[in-house]
C-alpha cells in the first residue's frame, strides 16, 4: 500500500514538474538555479493539497462542531494569508537554505567516516521494509519536534519568535501557518538533521511533511471533536492541542506549560507534560506587546516578532530559560518583574 501511494504521488509530481514548473523556470531563465523542478514540484503540491483538505474538510468541522463560537472571524484572516504565502515559500526555504545545509551536512559525515546514507544504513532490514523505515523515521523526528518545541516555550530569544503562533486569540484551522519564518528556517534545519542522521529518502520525507502539517492543521482546527480517551493518549487531537495556546494562568502559573507533541502525545504522556480534562481556556498571549500582534498584518507581524528576537537574542535574559514578557522596548523580563512595572 505504501509502495502503490508512492508510486501515485511521484506520477503527479513528474507530471506537474513537466507541465508547470519546468515551463515556468523557463521562461523565467531560471534553470536549475533554485533547485530541481521535481524538488520544487512536490514542496508546491504537499502545499496545495494542504489548503485543499483544509478548506474542505477541517474548515467545514468549525462550523458544525465549534469549540469556540466567535460572532466574527476576522482574527482568522491573516492566518488564511500565512497559509497562501508558506505555500510559495517552502521551496524557497527547502532550497536555499536545506538543500546547502544537506550538501554540507553529508560532507561533514564523509569527513568523519560515517555513513552518508544515515543510521538505518546499519540496519539494512528495516530499509528492506520502507513502512517500517517511515514508522523509525517518524517517532525520530517526532521525538526531536517535542524537545525542539519545549525549547521554543523555555529559551526567551526563541519564544520572542514563536509567540507570534500563539498570540491568536481565535486559534482555527489556518494558524498552524502563522509563524515567523525565521523560525522556520531553524525548525526547518533542525529537523532536517534528524532526517539526515536518520537516512530518510525523498518519498518518506515528502509522506512525513504532509501527514506532519494535516496533523496540526487538525490540531488547530476550532472543533470540540476529539480522538477518545485511548487514543487520544497517542496522537494530538484538536482538545488537547487546544489547551496548549490557552493563556498563562497566574494562579496556575506552570499550566500552560503542557501538550508540546506534534502529531504525537505520547511524547507529553511519557515525559510529564500532558494536560487532559481541563475546560475550555482562552487562547492567546496576555503580554500586550505580543498581544498587540492580532491588530497588524502579516508582514507587520513579522517585524515586530523579529524585533522581539533581536532585542531578546542581544540580551543576558535572553538566554536564561524562563517564562519572560517583552517592555514597551521589546526587551525581555521575567513574568515576575515585569508584573512589578505595570
Amino acid at each position: 500500500m505504501f509502495d502503490v501511494l508512492a508510486q501515485w504521488w511521484w506520477l503527479a509530481v513528474d507530471w506537474f514538474s513537466a507541465h508547470a514548473i519546468e515551463p515556468a523556470l523557463a521562461f523565467a531563465h531560471l534553470g536549475d538555479r533554485i533547485g530541481e523542478p521535481e524538488d520544487i514540484a512536490a514542496a508546491l503540491l504537499i502545499g496545495l493539497l494542504q489548503i485543499v483538505i483544509i478548506a474542505c474538510v477541517f474548515r467545514p468541522l468549525e462550523t458544525l462542531a465549534p469549540a469556540e463560537r466567535w460572532n466574527d472571524r476576522k482574527l482568522t484572516g491573516v492566518d488564511l494569508r500565512f497559509s497562501f504565502a508558506l505555500v510559495a515559500l517552502s521551496p524557497l526555504v527547502a532550497f536555499l537554505v536545506l538543500s546547502p545545509f544537506a550538501q554540507m551536512f553529508g560532507r561533514a559525515l564523509d569527513l568523519a567516516g560515517l555513513p552518508s546514507e544515515g543510521l538505518l544504513h546499519y540496519f539494512p532490514w528495516i530499509q528492506a521494509h520502507p513502512l517500517i523505515a517511515f514508522v523509525v523515521y517518524y517517532l525520530a523526528n517526532d521525538l526531536a519536534y517535542y524537545w525542539m518545541h519545549r525549547a521554543q516555550h523555555a529559551i526567551p530569544w526563541w519564544w520572542a519568535l514563536h509567540n507570534m503562533h500563539h498570540s491568536q486569540r481565535q486559534v482555527n484551522c489556518w494558524t498552524n501557518a502563522r509563524v515567523n519564518w525565521l523560525d522556520v528556517v531553524i525548525e526547518s534545519c533542525l529537523l532536517a538533521t534528524v532526517g539526515l542522521i536518520m537516512g530518510t529518502d525523498a518519498g518518506q520525507f515528502a509522506a512525513l511533511v504532509l501527514l506532519t502539517q494535516l496533523v496540526q492543521d487538525l490540531a488547530h482546527t476550532n472543533t470540540r471533536l476529539g480522538f477518545g480517551r485511548i487514543l487520544d493518549k497517542f496522537i494530538v487531537d484538536p482538545r488537547f492541542h487546544r489547551l496548549h495556546h490557552m493563556t498563562m494562568d497566574p494562579a496556575r502559573p506552570n499550566l500552560h506549560n503542557c501538550n508540546f507533541g506534534q502529531v504525537l502525545s505520547i511524547w507529553d504522556n511519557l515525559f510529564g507534560t500532558a494536560l487532559y480534562g481541563e475546560p475550555p481556556r482562552r487562547n492567546g498571549v496576555d503580554d500586550p506587546i505580543v498581544d498587540a500582534d492580532n491588530g497588524r498584518g502579516a508582514i507587520a507581524m513579522q517585524w515586530y516578532s523579529l524585533r522581539r528576537f533581536g532585542r531578546a537574542f542581544a540580551s543576558r535574559a535572553g538566554w536564561k530559560p524562563q517564562d519572560v514578557a517583552f517592555d514597551t522596548n521589546h526587551r525581555p523580563l521575567p513574568v515576575s518583574e515585569h508584573h512589578k512595572s505595570d
